[in-house]
């Protein structure tokens, strides 16, 4: 209990005024008159000045009394609570989202710089099966496997891979050169890589020559 509530408790049970009466003549609800009694609620210096006056005491105690501006700050912080309580809960939410996303960086055929983001779902620590940290998109740099509905601009779903496999669609670093390519195995540590812009262009290269960079999965198409 406050000291100014105590006060006005002693002075409202002296004069045997109920706690409803003192509300009426106070113009206030009678649960704030029990809560300033009680100390859970501030009361202001104008309150505290009417209350004296019908009561007929003097609560003008300096130490008792709670200006306007105390009770704004009060107010102030009471605000603040839920408004911390939001940042918290969002903080939660945003960790809880980056547990289940992950921006997947676009790169051009360098896999040096990032052009932009995508937002992928993550299951099991991983994205559509492979782990996090080897997928990427490609951004398709020329028509050459346009005939593969593969084309300038689209954007390719890949992961990082060492090794080729048949029949894969491949970024290799070959002749001093990056290119999207079909892959065929011959064997005897051979490949076939194949473009097509409109027509099947094949070059046969040993194993050995070409540096595996990724494995597309599928083409987003840009239209």
């Amino acid at each position: 209990m406050s000291r100014v509530g105590e006060k006005i408790k002693m002075a409202r049970e002296k004069s045997g005024m109920p706690a409803k009466v003192l509300a009426k003549k106070l113009g206030v609800a009678e649960k704030f008159i029990n809560e300033v009694e009680m100390g859970r609620k501030v009361a202001p210096e104008s309150f505290i000045d009417r209350a004296a006056k019908v009561l007929n005491v003097d609560l003008n105690d300096i130490s008792m009394v709670v200006t306007d501006e105390a009770l704004m700050e009060e107010k102030k912080t009471l605000k603040e609570i839920p408004k911390r309580k939001m940042e918290a809960s969002s903080e939660v939410w945003t960790d809880a989202f980056s547990s289940v996303l992950k921006s997947v960086p676009i790169y051009d055929y360098s896999l040096s710089k990032s052009n932009g983001f995508k937002e992928m779902p993550v299951h099991s620590n991983k994205i559509e099966g492979y782990p996090q940290d080897k997928v990427c998109y490609l951004q398709i740099e020329d028509d050459e496997m346009s005939g593969f509905r593969i084309m300038k601009g689209d954007l390719a779903f890949a992961h990082t891979v060492k090794e080729v496999s048949n029949n894969g669609i491949f970024l290799l670093d070959y002749k001093g050169k990056r290119k999207v390519r079909q892959v065929k195995t011959l064997g005897n540590s051979k490949i076939l890589l194949v473009s097509n812009s409109g027509s099947l262009i094949t070059e046969t290269m040993e194993i050995k020559e070409v540096n595996v960079i990724a494995k597309l999965e599928r083409i987003e198409i840009k239209l």
